[in-house]
């Protein structure tokens, strides 16, 4: 534990630096997904709003891909209807907040998006596959709405500890990745898996100068 949060000095510190030099214009990314999951939940439970919101942002693996890719934007931040939203918010502000004032708002959004796409492609090959090939699930398992940026949090918590070298931070992430899926397969948990294995994959394609520290907000 001790050696986590000597990881964390230099991330955190680099980010109250950020806050102070710029104030709420370093996070835009973060303030508007804050606000956009907040309309979201408030609009998917309007007697007139909720349908619109569903043909908008409503993502299922049984979608033809170019409904679910034109609807993924806004299905980032579209949270489950059922569930508290202040601890999704949370997540969102504090995780998308470190990112941002790190590593900037255009790789932010970037990795939150391709993190979403992956646990769309694996939910289309998981229907595929069916419960008897590996990774396979029940269809029942399956036609849940697939919306919510929770793949994208954890996507987005392994590349800031990438990109600080916090090596025992993102094992520990991947760790609770993996026990997560295999005490109980389901649908979110291959796909925050699925989240964490693209930014690996990434990250371990770049280039070596990729590798030498945090870049630059805003690059």
């Amino acid at each position: 534990m001790t050696r986590l949060f000597a990881e964390w000095g230099a991330m955190l510190g680099d980010v109250r630096g950020r806050l102070r030099a710029r104030g709420a214009r370093a996070v835009p990314v973060t303030l508007g997904a804050g606000a956009g999951i907040l309309l979201l939940q408030l609009l998917q439970h309007g007697r007139g709003t909720s349908g619109w919101v569903e043909r908008l942002g409503g993502v299922y693996a049984g979608l033809p891909w170019w409904q679910a890719l034109l609807r993924t934007p806004l299905s980032v931040f579209l949270p489950d209807p059922w569930l508290p939203v202040w601890g999704l918010l949370l997540q969102v502000v504090v995780v998308f907040g470190i990112a941002e004032a790190t590593v900037g708002p255009r790789r932010t959004l970037g990795v939150a998006l391709l993190a979403t796409l992956a646990g769309t492609g694996f939910a289309r090959y998981s229907l595929w596959a069916g419960p008897h090939w590996p990774l396979g699930l029940p269809a029942h398992d399956l036609l849940v709405r697939d919306t919510g940026p929770s793949a994208a949090v954890v996507a987005l918590g392994v590349y800031v500890a990438l990109r600080y070298r916090a090596w025992w931070t993102v094992g520990a992430i991947v760790s609770a990745m993996v026990v997560e899926v295999v005490s109980l397969p389901n649908l979110a948990g291959y796909e925050h898996l699925a989240g964490v294995t693209l930014v690996l994959t990434l990250f371990g394609r770049a280039p070596g100068h990729a590798l030498r520290g945090p870049a630059p907000p805003g690059h």
